[in-house]
């Protein structure tokens, strides 16, 4: 069955949610365009478009935390998908946190609740 997602509804790109299999925590959203979208369906390793390099960026692939993909949902209107993954390494944040998630807003303020895993300055070249 040819799955037909609505690619065509935000310039070729559709939100991607990663959340953890075991525990439910939303670890991270992206970006997927189609050549993306196909990469993470053949090799179930989340694969994403970067917005800001604009080409495909494999989860992991200078950090080492991949993500392994377990299930796919998708919307209701199908311009939406849900990965549930399991996360190697530890971390699914480029800033070395488990989620991208780490902060909460408190009485107004901003503050960082999170699990830092690696040291960002550590794991990339630039």
């Amino acid at each position: 069955m040819d799955i037909q997602l609505d690619f065509d509804k935000h310039d070729g790109l559709i939100p991607a949610i990663a959340q953890d299999h075991e525990t439910g925590e939303v670890l991270m959203l992206a970006y997927m365009n189609r050549e993306a979208y196909a990469e993470t369906l053949r090799t179930r390793r989340a694969c994403y478009y970067s917005r800001s390099r604009r080409k495909l960026w494999r989860k992991g692939e200078e950090s080492g935390n991949t993500q392994e993909v377990l299930e796919i949902r998708v919307d209701c209107d199908r311009d939406t998908i849900l990965l549930k993954v399991h996360q190697v390494g530890g971390a699914a944040c480029h800033t070395g946190y488990r989620s991208c998630f780490f902060s909460k807003i408190v009485d107004g303020t901003l503050v960082e609740d999170g699990e830092k895993v690696f040291d960002p300055k550590e794991v990339y070249r630039s």
